[in-house]
């Protein structure tokens, strides 16, 4: 197995090494989220999940509160905040020390998350803005040094927060992505950002197609020097070419969770913890075989 053991970021003061990949349960306290299973509102849902999260082998918990699904409906910052709040509360109150990323595309919300939980990583889904998906922002140059002025906002409050920081991909073909990642990384770099990590992106800006050929490349991300996040979990490229739902599409995670750890993912990022944390004990037998 390609593992990428010489990596580690700084969490909450703490060194998480990725000697052996990890687990990042999804908690999304949304109405709306592609996979009913993982919509949570409740207190008690949202406790219950946790507790499923922690108890299963759950590493990290990424906790949202904006679907980016296609279709969703736009969710304003006050009540993405409201939200976050509601359900970090009862996270903080039943997973005290679990590291906790939020996943969110706004530098105020983060660091509302950072500042009032300890949130320790934000998980961004939009590569900064750089293509203007969630508004009115220019994209960032491909080659490297591009001006300290052209610094995404999201990008200068993960290093003003220092913390570290999930860079996910939008693009469509791993030549693009590599080329975009390398000048991005040089712009967190300069913002003040000390660990990154890199997110394929599955699902976003990608034909079913595309999604499998860049999966099948992926281990050339590893030429950035940086760990890799796969978030395959029931995805379209899964629920699409077997014409199955979401719902339907756990076995087909398995799968896929598999290679990219054959091709070097750090963390896994979930709807079904138990399922990838015994994928990644056998991937590390076949490893230490």
């Amino acid at each position: 197995m390609n593992n990428q053991t010489d990596y580690s970021i700084n969490v909450n003061g703490r060194l998480m090494i990725f000697d052996v990949p990890k687990v990042m349960g999804i908690l999304n306290v949304t109405p709306d989220s592609f996979y009913a299973g993982s919509r949570k509102q409740t207190e008690r849902d949202i406790a219950k999940r946790v507790q499923e999260i922690t108890e299963q082998g759950g590493d990290i918990i990424d906790i949202g509160a904006f679907s980016t699904r296609p279709g969703a409906a736009r969710v304003s910052e006050e009540d993405e905040i409201n939200r976050l709040r509601g359900g970090l509360d009862i996270v903080c109150r039943e997973a005290p020390g679990v590291p906790l990323s939020v996943d969110t595309f706004r530098p105020d919300v983060a660091r509302m998350a950072v500042e009032e939980y300890g949130v320790a990583i934000i998980n961004d889904v939009s590569e900064g803005n750089v293509h203007g998906a969630f508004g009115s922002t220019a994209p960032i140059s491909t080659t490297v040094g591009t001006a300290s002025d052209d610094i995404p906002p999201i990008f200068a409050m993960a290093g003003k927060l220092g913390v570290p920081y999930i860079l996910m991909s939008v693009r469509a073909t791993l030549n693009e992505m590599i080329r975009g990642f390398a000048a991005e990384v040089e712009l967190l770099h300069s913002a003040g950002v000390k660990d990154i990590i890199l997110d394929p992106g599955f699902g976003f800006g990608k034909t079913v197609e595309q999604n499998h050929a860049i999966l099948a490349e992926m281990d050339k991300l590893q030429v950035l020097g940086l760990p890799v996040l796969a978030g395959l979990s029931r995805k379209s490229m899964i629920f699409k070419p077997l014409g199955i739902t979401p719902d339907e599409s756990l076995n087909g995670t398995t799968v896929l969770n598999t290679l990219a750890l054959a091709r070097g993912a750090a963390i896994l990022r979930v709807h079904d913890v138990r399922e990838a944390v015994e994928c990644v004990r056998l991937m590390e037998l076949q490893r230490q075989s």
